[in-house]
């Protein structure tokens, strides 16, 4: 969460004529719902599901850059799954940068909406050493203060 990958997805899509999906954004419109409004009525298992049948529905689609929730690759086989389809990237940020570049959304946010500062830190440093060894997995790793509009090109092409 907050590496970007919404932002920069969008960005690359556009460079590289590809469609750009977020994840959470088709289950929303599939749903009705919100992510945390679907995390509050059926709580997160439900929602790793349903996120889980969705990537599965997109993972064959074509010239496609799909932004996916920062838990996803974590549940079921999903990085490998998304690795077995495609190119897998892993935008790099601290805790520090997570926590700048959501400050302002924390509400949105299901995991985080009710944390004050010292355990929104504490959340993130955890939730980044639990979640890394899955994001590791990716194809590439790319820091995210290393990244521009031209950062993937290399990888898109490879």
């Amino acid at each position: 969460m907050g590496s970007g990958k919404s932002f920069w997805g969008r960005k690359w899509a556009d460079k590289f004529n590809f469609r750009f999906i977020d994840l959470d954004e088709v289950i929303e419109n599939q749903t009705g719902e919100t992510i945390l409004q679907i995390f509050e009525k059926e709580g997160e298992t439900a929602f790793r599901h349903l996120e889980r049948k969705t990537l599965e529905n997109l993972v064959n689609e074509k010239d496609v850059i799909i932004a996916c929730g920062g838990g996803t690759p974590c549940f079921f086989d999903n990085i490998q799954m998304m690795n077995n389809h495609g190119k897998t990237v892993y935008l790099k940020a601290s805790a520090n940068q997570i926590i700048s570049r959501i400050s302002l959304e924390l509400h949105k946010r299901p995991l985080l909406k009710n944390l004050n500062d010292d355990e929104l830190k504490s959340f993130i440093d955890d939730k980044l050493k639990e979640r890394e060894p899955y994001y590791f997995q990716a194809t590439i790793t790319v820091p995210v203060d290393a990244v521009n509009e031209n950062s993937i090109q290399s990888f898109i092409n490879a």
